[in-house]
C-alpha cells in the first residue's frame, strides 16, 4: 500500500488541483480546508458535507496529520513551548507567547539550521532537513488545538532553522495562514525572519508581502561576518537594498523590522549603537534589541542592562524607533535563541560548533 499523502502539505490552490487529479471538483478544496483549520477535525468520515463516496475515498489514499507533540511546558510567565517529533530522532519546538491584544506563535521551519551562528543554541544542533508545509502549518493548528481555537493572532517564522531557504513549503504554509478558509491572518500579523538570504528576499515580494524581519545583529561586515556567517556571502550593503526593494510597493509606510541580538562587550558599545545609526540612517526600519540568552555551552553574556539603555538612547536620538523584546519563557528554554529542539545531525555541524573568538 503507498504511503498515505498529507492534505495538510497543500495550500488552497495546490489542493484543488490534488482533487482535480483524483477526479473530483475543486472546490472540494475549501470545503477540506475549512474543516481541517477552522473546524479542527481530521477524520474525513466526520466531514460531513463530503459524499460518503468520497470520504471513503480519502480514507484509503489520504491523511490529516498534524505533528504530534511530544512535551508542553507552561512557563511562570504564561509562555507555552511544544516539543513535537517527527520521526528519525528529530524534534522541533514552537512557543507560545501571550500577551493582552495577541497571542504570537513562533514556529519553526527546518530541522535545525544549516548557517551556524554561533550565538543560537538551535546552530549547535547542527541539521537534518526541512519542514514539511504540513509540518509547519501544523504547528500552528497544534497550538490552537492545545489553548483555544483562534488563540493564535500573530505568527513568527522565528523558531528553528531559516526559513527562506525552506522556500516553497514555507510559501504554502503562509498562504494557508493568509486563507480565508484556514486562519484568515492579516499579512501584517505573518512575519518571515530572515538571516538574509539575498536571492530568496527578492523571491519572496514576487509571491506575498508579508512582514519581514532581518536578523542582522552586527553594524558591519567584518563584525557580522563572524556573528552571521551567511553574511560573508551576502554581505550588508546588497542584503539592504534587498530588504528596501521588498518593501517598495508605494505605500510608503511599511518597515522592516531590524533584530539585534544584545552580547555583552561584543556587539553592544556605543561605537557600535552609532555605527548602527549611521548604517541604518534614511532605511524603513524599526529596531527590535533582543537581550542574549544564555544556553548550555557558551560563553557568551547578555548585555547588561545599562549598556542596553544607552544603545537604545543613542538610537532614538537618531530618529529611530526601538524597542527592546522582554525575555519571555527562559525557565522553559523558550527565549529567542534557546530553541534545539532534537536534530539528527546530517551536517555533523554540531561537532564542529564552537563559540567564535570575535574582534570587532
Amino acid at each position: 500500500m503507498s504511503e498515505l499523502i498529507n492534505l495538510m502539505d497543500f495550500d488552497r490552490l495546490s489542493l484543488s488541483e490534488y482533487f482535480e487529479s483524483i477526479g473530483e471538483k475543486s472546490f472540494r478544496a475549501t470545503q477540506v480546508i475549512k474543516w481541517i483549520y477552522q473546524e479542527e477535525v481530521t477524520d474525513f468520515q466526520l466531514m460531513t458535507n463530503l459524499s460518503k463516496a468520497l470520504r471513503d475515498k480519502l480514507s484509503q489514499i489520504a491523511c490529516v496529520k498534524p505533528p504530534e507533540p511530544e512535551l508542553h511546558h507552561v512557563s511562570n510567565d504564561g509562555t507555552q513551548k511544544w516539543v513535537a517529533s517527527l520521526g528519525c530522532n528529530n524534534r522541533v519546538e514552537t512557543v507560545f507567547i501571550p500577551e493582552k491584544t495577541r497571542g504570537t506563535l513562533c514556529i519553526s521551519s527546518q530541522v535545525g539550521c544549516a548557517l551556524a551562528c554561533p550565538f543560537c543554541s538551535t546552530a549547535q544542533q547542527g541539521f537534518n532537513r526541512n519542514l514539511t508545509t504540513g509540518e509547519i502549518i501544523g504547528q500552528v493548528w497544534m497550538a490552537n488545538h492545545s489553548i483555544g481555537h483562534k488563540a493564535v493572532t500573530n505568527v513568527v517564522l522565528m523558531g528553528m532553522g531559516e526559513p527562506l531557504l525552506n522556500f516553497d513549503n514555507v510559501v504554502k504554509a503562509i498562504n494557508l495562514m493568509l486563507e480565508d478558509n484556514a486562519y484568515g491572518l492579516s499579512k501584517r500579523r505573518v512575519t518571515v525572519s530572515t538571516s538574509g538570504i539575498v536571492p530568496a528576499i527578492y523571491r519572496l515580494k514576487e509571491v506575498t508581502d508579508v512582514s519581514l524581519a532581518l536578523s542582522l545583529h552586527a553594524p558591519n561586515d567584518a563584525l557580522r561576518d563572524e556573528l552571521v556567517p551567511i553574511n560573508q556571502k551576502y554581505p550588508i550593503e546588497p542584503l539592504l537594498e534587498a530588504c528596501e526593494s521588498y518593501i517598495d510597493n508605494g505605500e510608503g509606510r511599511r518597515r522592516i523590522t531590524i533584530e539585534y541580538v544584545m552580547i555583552d562587550e561584543l556587539n553592544d558599545t556605543a561605537m557600535h549603537a552609532r555605527q548602527l545609526a549611521k548604517l541604518l540612517k534614511n532605511k524603513h526600519v524599526k529596531i527590535n534589541l533582543i537581550p542574549f540568552n544564555p544556553f548550555p555551552g557558551t560563553d557568551y553574556k547578555r548585555s547588561k542592562e545599562f549598556a542596553i539603555q544607552k544603545f537604545t538612547d543613542i538610537l532614538m536620538q537618531s530618529g529611530f524607533t526601538v524597542t527592546t523584546r522582554r525575555t519571555r519563557g527562559d525557565d522553559i528554554d523558550a527565549a529567542c535563541g534557546q530553541l534545539v529542539g532534537q536534530v539528527k545531525d546530517k551536517s555533523c555541524r554540531h561537532l564542529k560548533f564552537k563559540k567564535v573568538v570575535i574582534k570587532s
